[in-house]
């Protein structure tokens, strides 16, 4: 299931720009571009139509498909949110987050961000340099690329703290990079999603939104400024999204079909099988590779259609399951979902939370009894005080978000909860230092410029 782990440096030395690493997509399910080909570097960008080639290619395939997992299901297992069914010393370190320096998941983890990193830099710096392009097309494939870079930066920042962040192509100076600051990192972030933003079109190019638009970069960006408690610009941004009008929420049951309203952005594939659904859901009598934590399913209000439409109990060997059925499909060719990595539900939440945390309560309700009323569930009281309101949308991102790359356990630890929460629950395996992943050994061993998270052997 993962490959061998290759050192971030070995990395970053020996592999050549090759198109043919990313993988064409079926114009059956989706169309989102030329199918590339192998061609040399020099000539990538010389022309709209391979340049465009190139850039498609960093959507699909293996490049991007070998991180979903750990985007999502890692740090599910690292909070309360999803959990792996079948005893594995590997998985279950995250799950008791007591992940080891030495752990070959974590390390394919970091290697295979890199690798999508590293293409993304190498497709930006060819962009950059073309004087070959047609503008609207270039911008266009800019703006793909700068957002690809944040969000690529954003999921490692988060999980990992301090990291190396290369920001160019080239080879030898980026494999020996040291961490940055993760002040650094967020400044990037934040600056490579304004890029993004004022290059990208409004409308969609292509079908199935799979290809970034401006609303796409304004969503995580609005999501950047709220982890980084810039309150009145996650407001700001959350906002232009909310009243763009492209975007509106569906029925429970439809927010995860790849023709749904709400969804922002999704990763396709070409079966219309999920990755998710492929892990989340099981056959009658048969264990699900992951299921939900119980004390997130019990934490369901009565009446809640998120647990009706997006959850279902499968039996195994006599042991009740409570499986995430967001995606309904496990299997087969013809499917209508692919990965959702933006929606639109969750621009309410952002806002609301950051017009609480600015003293706004009434407009804050108002946002999240906006998700709460398509959820079927009555308004929050109007008399909860600031403290209260915040819980309650910790509560709301909880049972909303659930399933879905790692929202619990990064909205923990981005709130400073983490402890009182994980930590209440693992009490006989939680450290506070667990908020961070380790570098990787493997990678210290060959970059002595890689310093370690603390609380990890050195």
């Amino acid at each position: 299931m993962y490959r061998k782990t290759r050192p971030f440096q070995i990395y970053f030395g020996i592999t050549a720009f090759a198109l043919s690493a990313f993988l064409s997509s079926c114009k059956k399910f989706t169309d989102i571009g030329g199918p590339p080909t192998q061609v040399e570097a020099s000539a990538v960008f010389t022309s709209d139509i391979s340049a465009s080639s190139a850039v498609m290619g960093l959507y699909t395939g293996n490049v991007i498909n070998q991180p979903l997992l750990g985007w999502t299901m890692y740090p599910g297992m690292s909070a309360d949110d999803v959990q792996y069914n079948t005893p594995s010393a590997e998985y279950d370190a995250y799950e008791a987050n007591t992940i080891s320096i030495n752990s070959s998941m974590n390390a394919n983890f970091w290697y295979q961000n890199y690798q999508l990193l590293r293409n993304v830099n190498y497709a930006i710096d060819g962009l950059t340099a073309s004087g070959a392009l047609t503008p609207s097309v270039k911008n266009q494939l800019l703006g793909e690329t700068r957002f690809l870079r944040a969000f690529v930066l954003f999921e490692l920042v988060n999980l990992f703290g301090d990291v190396p962040m290369p920001l160019s192509n080239n080879d030898l100076e980026n494999a020996f990079l040291a961490r940055s600051p993760a002040q650094e990192v967020w400044a990037q972030i934040i600056a490579d999603l304004k890029e993004a933003q004022s290059l990208l079109p409004e409308n969609y190019v292509g079908s199935f939104r799979a290809r970034i638009n401006k609303w796409a970069a304004t969503s995580l960006l609005a999501r950047a400024y709220l982890y980084n408690k810039e309150w009145a610009l996650a407001e700001t941004e959350a906002a232009k999204v909310i009243d763009s009008k492209m975007y509106s929420l569906v029925p429970p049951a439809g927010v995860f079909i790849n023709t749904s309203n709400e969804i922002i952005w999704q990763i396709t594939n070409t079966t219309g099988i999920s990755t998710y659904g492929a892990n989340y859901n099981s056959a009658a009598n048969v264990l699900p590779a992951y299921s939900l934590y119980d004390t997130l399913y019990k934490s369901f209000e009565a009446g809640d259609l998120r647990k009706t439409n997006w959850t279902s109990d499968t039996a195994a060997s006599g042991v009740t399951y409570h499986q995430v059925t967001k995606y309904k499909t496990r299997s087969g060719t013809t499917g209508n979902e692919y990965m959702v990595a933006l929606r639109f539900a969750e621009l309410f939440l952002i806002r609301g939370e950051a017009r609480a945390q600015q003293d706004n309560l009434s407009a804050a309700r108002q946002d999240i009894d906006t998700v709460r009323t398509r959820a079927g569930l009555p308004k929050l009281a109007a008399s909860l005080s600031k403290d209260e309101l915040l819980l309650a949308i910790e509560q709301e991102r909880k049972v909303e978000l659930f399933g879905e790359w790692g929202h619990r356990w990064l909205d923990l630890k981005r709130t400073n909860r983490a402890a009182a929460v994980i930590g209440g629950q693992k009490k006989n395996t939680w450290k506070n230092t667990a908020v961070l992943y380790p570098i990787p050994d493997a990678q210290r061993l060959i970059n002595t410029n890689l310093s370690q998270n603390e609380g990890y052997d050195k």
